[in-house]
């Protein structure tokens, strides 16, 4: 996870970006928050390593919650986004600041908040770093839907223990979930008749497509905008 397809593309943040509003505390961590509070589907949108003032970030979750859902996305790494430019702090010790094990304790909270605003069941969506928490969450039985969106750090192991319904969309390109581990997932996740599951190999793209497209690249668009439809039909067909 430490090369550059992990971190290629940063995007350029922006405390200001998107239509909803940041608060100081959800759940304990200050979060972007976009839709109705008062709608009883809600979905968690965990960030990469970029964090939750990424623009495309937060216009998805706009997009999301103007299909219903009441959208969260937590600053898990706390205002702290990986600096691909920083020699003095490569991935691997950046890493140690903000592992997905912490980002997992710190989302119990969110969705005992989002519960406790009345929200019926609670989805959740993770990209690169984020989808490892994700799965982390459907381990726990934490949330009724997940997506993962070209994760990392995740074992076919973890595939196997999720206990709610998982789609996993990968990329063409990507060393850190290829589309040979993406189809393992597949394999694991059809042993478990329990479990329904999506799993979908987006052809031409690499690793981070889905949210660090280019907003001047037409395909680029296309190919993020189908990776978010797909999810929101997930979320539709999961969350009641």
């Amino acid at each position: 996870m430490a090369s550059s397809l992990c971190c290629s593309n940063p995007p350029n943040l922006s405390a200001t970006s998107g239509e909803g509003t940041v608060v100081d505390d959800f759940g304990g961590i200050k979060s972007y928050i976009a839709g109705s509070v008062a709608s009883k589907r809600a979905v968690i949108l965990i960030s990469d390593v970029y964090g939750f003032e990424a623009p495309n970030l937060r216009k998805i979750a706009d997009k999301v919650a103007a299909c219903g859902y009441f959208v969260v996305v937590p600053d898990f790494i706390h205002g702290d986004p990986f600096k691909l430019d920083d020699s003095t702090r490569p991935f691997p010790v950046w890493l140690q600041s903000h592992t997905t094990e912490k980002g997992f304790e710190e989302a119990k909270p969110v969705v005992a908040a989002l519960k406790e605003k009345g929200a019926s069941s609670v989805g959740a969506a993770g990209y690169c770093w984020g989808a490892k928490v994700v799965t982390e969450l459907a381990k726990a039985a934490e949330i009724q839907a997940a997506v993962l969106l070209h994760p990392s750090l995740v074992s076919v192991d973890d595939i196997r223990d999720v206990k709610c319904p998982i789609a996993i969309l990968g990329a063409e390109t990507d060393h850190l979930s290829p589309p040979e581990l993406v189809k393992q997932y597949e394999e694991a996740l059809a042993e478990k008749s329990e479990v329904d599951y999506f799993v979908k190999i987006f052809p031409g793209v690499a690793h981070g497509w889905a949210v660090r497209y280019k907003a001047d690249d037409t395909t680029a668009v296309q190919k993020a905008d189908e990776a978010r439809n797909d999810m929101v039909e997930w979320f539709n067909k999961h969350l009641v």
